[in-house]
């Protein structure tokens, strides 16, 4: 395959995979936002967002006032943001476009239905759309994009370009999400890993799917540290940091054809980490710590991916 299709095809998985879990990160702030104790500082449960999400960085020159409706604004909608909403599903849609005979038709016209619904909404229409009804529809398509892709196109390499843009995004916005909550916005009088609030854990768990899923594992009420076991070590759990890498080794296994990759490697020693981990010496060393280590190597990751398989951009770094 070359170069450029495939790495259109990995970057078209991480933009629609980074818009859902966008949404989801706006979706824990807003839902933690309604709280009664809360519902005066609004704006502290979507800053961090600001920090955390990809994005331009030009919150402060666009908009300068923190608010809730000018952070939504700016990672919903944002079009001089290239880590907003909308513009990531434009990113998608561009890449698709660029490659519409790698993909099935019904891979094409899932994206470009979501492209042509959004591309003219303002803050106006969004606040008529309701922000969660907004959120639920982003997360709803990026379903759908998945779905069609994994039903209509040949499991072949194109296929595993999209696997792994897939993984590698979900991995980093699970990380993502579970720091925000501890890190960020965990009460000063808490202790990280004391017991919290129910409701804002709750609201956690449903942003990221796994609300019934804890229910069917633990049969018990809403623990920090359950949760983050569920999400960092649970095999079974699909947003789980293990279940994106046992997927990432598997799909790096079938593109490598037995060769030495450094990717590979890479991935590798993440894995071991994640399949023999325990949540307790986790927390022993510190969540937010090893959040961050593993944000880090999960992005080293990608950009080995791309110097492993996708050689376009070294080529025109190089020429630069």
């Amino acid at each position: 395959m070359l170069s450029r299709t495939a790495e259109n095809l990995f970057w078209m998985a991480r933009d629609m995979e980074r818009a859902e879990n966008t949404a989801r990160m706006l979706d824990v702030g807003f839902r933690m936002s309604l709280l009664p104790s809360t519902i005066d500082k609004q704006a502290l449960h979507f800053e961090p967002i600001i920090a955390i999400a990809p994005g331009s960085g030009r919150f402060h020159e666009l908009y300068g006032e923190l608010t809730h409706e000018t952070i939504l604004r700016y990672v919903a909608l944002e079009p001089a943001n290239g880590g907003s909403i909308c513009s990531l599903i434009r990113h998608a849609r561009e890449n698709a476009r660029a490659q519409r005979s790698a993909i099935s038709s019904e891979a094409w016209e899932s994206l470009n239905s979501t492209w042509l619904q959004v591309q003219n909404l303002d803050f106006d229409g969004l606040k008529r759309w309701g922000y969660r009804d907004f959120f639920d529809w982003v997360k709803e398509r990026s379903h759908l994009f998945r779905g069609v892709v994994f039903g209509t196109m040949l499991h072949d390499d194109a296929f595993r370009f999209i696997r792994l843009g897939t993984f590698i995004e979900r991995a980093d916005n699970t990380a993502r999400i579970l720091d925000v909550k501890y890190h960020v916005l965990l009460p000063e009088t808490e202790e990280v890993g004391g017991y919290v609030d129910y409701y804002q854990w709750g609201a956690l768990l449903r942003s990221v799917g796994a609300f019934r899923a804890y229910r069917k594992v633990y049969h018990d009420t809403v623990y920090p540290w359950r949760i983050a076991e569920l999400l960092i070590l649970r095999a079974d759990m699909p947003r789980s940091l293990h279940h994106c890498y046992a997927n990432l080794i598997g799909t790096l296994d079938e593109l490598a054809d037995k060769k030495h990759l450094e990717c590979r490697s890479l991935a590798g020693r993440t894995y071991a980490l994640l399949k023999y981990g325990r949540i307790d010496k986790i927390f022993s060393g510190g969540l937010h710590e090893f959040l961050s280590s593993f944000i880090d190597s999960n992005n080293a990751l990608g950009g080995q991916i791309e110097e492993d398989f996708l050689m376009v951009r070294a080529v025109l770094a190089g020429a630069a």
